[in-house]
């Protein structure tokens, strides 16, 4: 396929934000689509590979630009400064494109295979000369581009598609147009998502028509799968009359969520954002092997950091460092140690578990873990049909420093990737919102060089609305309570900047924080509509969290609606 019609259905994609449309446009071009051009369904969401395929293109701004100024005969000076005034550097490649000063004897219509093919050896080059190597298979695409080619190439490149096209609309296109449409059929289309995780998998046994193949797709150990996640009770009452009598009841960690898979005598450990860090954790990886009995499953967890000579639980934020680094393992393993609670099972002994009730998921887990504890054990459990039982337990999690608690529905199966029902969470009344970074302004005096303000946003569909901005959380120097200081965000920011007015700049959604606040009020400050009253930056959720986790507007306007009735504290 020519790159040009991809080209072109990006720009139909972005000609219009309402979502039927996208879905009918996608349709349409999913129906003639070939087999053999399926990883065109990685391109529509902006990658190369599937989402459990770690590898990436990565490829920064400045390279882009370096690319740019290659390809077209502008120097790079030029190029940058258009880029500050316009803020998307695919516009500029476009721009200079239409006016390009030469063109090479090797310029030829470009392809979606030839695309997909300098793409994926951007990510395998390493050692002398990869960036020179890298500049070279960019250049080669853009030399003989269009300018709307141009565009989406480099827009590609730096991960910023901006097309409006998410892994829900990719569903329903696909269930227009090939199941007509079929609403009976779209449960069954994404527990197909789930278990393959690979939307190309999915469409070339869609595009046949027939569901009940879609139906014999089965879990991969060793393809990282999506945790499920829960919904949010305001008090026990709500939990007993969603979830009814008995429930479970589990401590909510403040940890982070890790996957575990085991196949042929390897162990490989997924956060919930689908990275591998296996390697930044050996010593779960000796817990796995020696305390669960099993040649083959995957198994839901949260490791949680703890204090070698208290025996206290710490925060998130203590053992954050150990997702994000990938040098001094031992060291930090030593400083930092993990306790791993397993609390759910999705596959056992070549058997899918995510059909079988929450129940018998749980008997399974005693039968196979050996408890250990500060190294690995079954998460603290509970059924219960007693409101002061469960506010009993909720207090003593507190005291243990962890969040909240967890309560589940019995008989319930288990839902990757989707924010389900019958698993609801309840914590403190503290005000708390995961959001991204998208802006921000230079500090001035001692804080000159620095960072100093974030502009936090949350989200709409696959748009990202300012909801405030934040200064405090952040330190000048890093003590043992906090490692957010300016520096630090400012060195994982900085990369990311995609425009700058004089102090004020435009970063590119990426960096996910966990932000208290005291009050939330309507604004007509910020696009959301709303502000944040005394914001503070409590988590930074690197590795951790991944953006189609963080608040949505929707959530957060239920949450206000609400708030005047909220009355449920312990203490």
């Amino acid at each position: 396929m020519r790159y040009s019609i991809l080209a072109n259905l990006y720009e139909d994609l972005s000609s219009t934000t309402k979502r039927l449309e996208k879905i009918d446009i996608l349709s349409k071009f999913l129906i003639k689509l070939k087999e053999d051009d399926s990883y065109i369904l990685y391109l529509l969401e902006g990658n190369i590979y599937p989402d459990y395929d770690e590898r990436r293109i990565g490829i920064s701004n400045q390279l882009a630009i370096k690319a740019i100024s290659k390809a077209t005969g502008t120097t790079t000076q030029k190029v940058n400064s258009e880029w500050k005034k316009v803020g998307d550097i695919g516009e500029v490649a476009k721009a200079f494109t239409k006016t390009k000063k030469q063109m090479t004897l090797a310029s030829h219509t470009i392809t979606t295979k030839k695309v997909i093919e300098n793409l994926r050896k951007l990510p395998e080059l390493i050692g002398k000369g990869t960036v020179n190597k890298k500049l070279s298979l960019i250049t080669e695409l853009l030399t003989s581009a269009s300018p709307t080619e141009a565009l989406y190439l480099v827009r590609t490149l730096i991960g910023d598609l901006r097309i409006g096209v998410q892994e829900s609309t990719i569903k329903y296109a696909i269930l227009k147009a090939f199941f007509k449409n079929n609403k009976e059929y779209e449960d069954r289309l994404q527990r197909a998502i789930d278990r393959s995780n690979d939307l190309s998998v999915v469409f070339n046994i869609a595009r046949k028509g027939k569901i009940k193949e879609l139906d014999k797709i089965k879990l991969k150990v060793g393809h990282p799968i999506k945790a499920m996640l829960a919904g949010k009770a305001k008090n026990i009452e709500e939990a007993f009359k969603q979830l009814g009598k008995p429930l479970a009841i589990e401590y909510k960690y403040d940890g982070f969520r890790m996957l575990i898979h085991k196949a042929n005598n390897k162990v490989t450990l997924f956060t919930r954002s689908l990275e591998n860090v296996t390697k930044q954790f050996p010593e779960v990886e000796a817990y796995v092997n020696k305390f669960i009995k099993g040649d083959s499953f995957i198994l839901d967890s949260e490791a949680v950091g703890y204090n070698k000579k208290t025996k206290k639980y710490t925060d998130f934020q203590e053992i954050s460092q150990r997702i994000r680094r990938k040098h001094k393992i031992q060291e930090l393993q030593k400083k930092l140690p993990v306790e791993v609670n397993i609390f759910d099972i999705l596959y056992y002994e070549g058997k899918s578990q995510l059909d079988i009730p929450f129940r018998k998921r749980r008997k399974l887990i005693e039968k196979i873990i050996t408890n250990h504890p500060f190294k690995l054990i079954e998460s603290k459990f509970k059924i219960t049909s007693n409101k002061e039982e469960i506010e009993k337990f909720y207090k003593k999690a507190l005291k243990d420093n962890q969040e909240g608690i967890m309560l589940k529905k019995l008989d319930a199966p288990y839902k990757p990737g989707r924010r389900v029902g019958h698993m609801l969470k309840i914590k403190p009344e503290t005000n708390e919102l995961d959001l991204v970074i998208t802006g921000g302004e230079w500090g001035t005096g001692k804080r000159a060089g620095w960072i100093s303000s974030f502009i936090l946003s949350c989200r709409k569909g696959d748009k990202f609305l300012e909801i405030g901005k934040v200064g405090t959380g952040v330190l000048e120097k890093e003590t043992e309570e906090n490692k957010i200081t300016f520096d630090n965000l400012t060195k994982l920011l900085k990369p990311l900047i995609i425009k700058e007015r004089a102090k004020n700049i435009e970063i590119k959604p990426k960096v996910v924080v966990t932000i208290t606040y005291q009050d939330i009020q309507k604004s007509t400050n910020y696009k959301s509509g709303w502000a944040l009253r005394f914001p503070r930056i409590t988590s930074l959720r690197q590795g951790d969290k991944p953006l189609s986790d963080i608040a949505k507007l929707d959530e957060i306007e239920e949450d206000f609606a609400h708030s005047k009735h909220q009355s449920w504290r312990y203490g």
